[in-house]
């Protein structure tokens, strides 16, 4: 199975430097703070605020994980204008059967936003579009059938 990458704008990939680094240095802090305080409570056993600590640290630590490997494996996108889409594209497509039109920047996993039209290079609609260029059709399974698209415009 060929290894798939993923994506980050520069704005994401710098918004997830900073986050690591205030869960590495502020967070760490704060959170062992807590676990001390809650052994200084006595029987670790029946201690509900110790285990919570615990809990908390392990959270914690998982995220920073995550995100040393997410920033160490991440490629960085420009956006930029090109003949066909990629990663970091602002695509325009529109609904063969009714027109309707929409509008998509493609990201990585980590990015996806639907709610500001930002959809995964690896989601059934965004893998279809990639490498396609202005005024070629696609189609897309969905749970209602196959759907049909032409791409409007790319930037």
């Amino acid at each position: 199975m060929p290894e798939e990458h993923d994506y980050l704008t520069k704005e994401k990939y710098e918004e997830f430097e900073k986050e690591l680094q205030t869960l590495k240095h502020d967070k760490r802090k704060e959170v062992a703070k807590n676990l001390e305080y809650a052994k200084s409570l006595g029987d670790l056993s029946e201690n509900a605020e110790y285990h919570a600590a615990r809990e908390a640290q392990a959270v914690l630590e998982d995220r920073i994980k995550k995100l040393e490997m997410l920033l160490k494996h991440a490629e960085v996108v420009e956006k930029h204008h090109v003949d066909d889409v990629s990663v970091g594209s602002e695509v325009t497509i529109k609904r063969k059967d009714n027109g309707t039109e929409f509008t998509y920047v493609i990201v990585g996993s980590e990015e996806v936003d639907m709610g500001s039209g930002k959809i995964s290079n690896r989601s059934p609609l965004g893998s279809a579009i990639l490498g396609k260029k202005k005024k070629e059709e696609f189609s897309v399974e969905t749970p209602a059938g196959k759907v049909t698209y032409t791409i409007v415009s790319i930037k």
